[in-house]
């Protein structure tokens, strides 16, 4: 007999009370060992990182479908369908403005429980999202296997995962980082940085600029990751209200 058929027999003998101590061992022992599927939001604008996220979600078997979203208008929608889902979110790559803008999601759609999965945080967004967002654990892109997947089986259980890296963070508070600049005069920008910021800011991608300047995506991306370094920002929203304030851009462009 089916291991579903088997279930139903005791079913219905429990529901007509001939049930044996047999079956009633059997149930529980079905009810303990079946694995709870748990829906998982992607929101990663990355090719290869939804792949790879894809993968491993279904080789743990601890869901039946994944969803992708591109944007925070589609990752609401997905969330109102599904409050209680794990969000694996990479905060640098999407069209989150600020961490305000975060911190409000998490508190709206309390039942959910996030991942924070990107190559690189600022020291003031950690402190933040640490302090105030109880539900969003932090794993980097370069963490161990072992670390993301231990932030995963966290999330599903209703508890949120800080991996090595952050933790030592905590430990040492970053006393002697830079990515918290005292003002907006004591951040140094290049002249080729200003250039990438303006056409960052501008809403070219990456592979644009590259192609435009004829320089390798590598090599945009290794500005990119500076600039945002040196402002202490995440994303591009964050990056171009700099650029505004900086007079890096003027509104008249922004707007065109």
């Amino acid at each position: 007999m089916a291991r579903s058929e088997k279930l139903f027999a005791i079913l219905f003998s429990i529901f007509h009370d001939k049930i044996s101590v047999f079956d009633y061992l059997y149930l529980i022992y079905i009810v303990q060992t079946e694995k709870v599927m748990h829906k998982f939001i992607i929101a990663d604008n990355q090719d290869i990182t939804r792949v790879g996220l894809n993968h491993l979600l279904y080789e743990q078997k601890i869901t039946d479908s994944t969803l992708k979203v591109a944007n925070k208008k589609e990752l609401i929608f997905q969330l109102q369908l599904y409050p209680s889902a794990v969000i694996i979110l990479d905060y640098t790559l999407f069209d989150m403005e600020d961490v305000s803008e975060l911190a409000i999601l998490e508190q709206r759609f309390a039942k959910a429980q996030w991942i924070l999965f990107s190559d690189e945080l600022s020291s003031k967004l950690i402190k933040r999202v640490i302090s105030e967002c109880k539900n969003i654990g932090i794993v980097m892109k370069d963490s161990p296997l072992a670390e993301i997947q231990a932030a995963i089986y966290h999330a599903t259980h209703q508890n949120r995962y800080l991996c090595q890296q952050i933790n030592s963070f905590i430990l040492t508070d970053n006393k002697t980082s830079t990515n918290i600049p005292s003002s907006e005069e004591d951040i140094f920008l290049t002249a080729s940085e200003k250039k990438i910021l303006k056409e960052i800011a501008l809403g070219k991608t990456t592979k644009e600029i590259a192609v435009e300047k004829n320089l390798s995506f590598h090599t945009i991306n290794s500005h990119r990751k500076n600039i945002f370094r040196k402002l202490s920002v995440n994303n591009v929203h964050e990056a171009t209200k700099y650029a505004l304030r900086a007079g890096i851009i003027d509104i008249a462009e922004y707007c065109i």
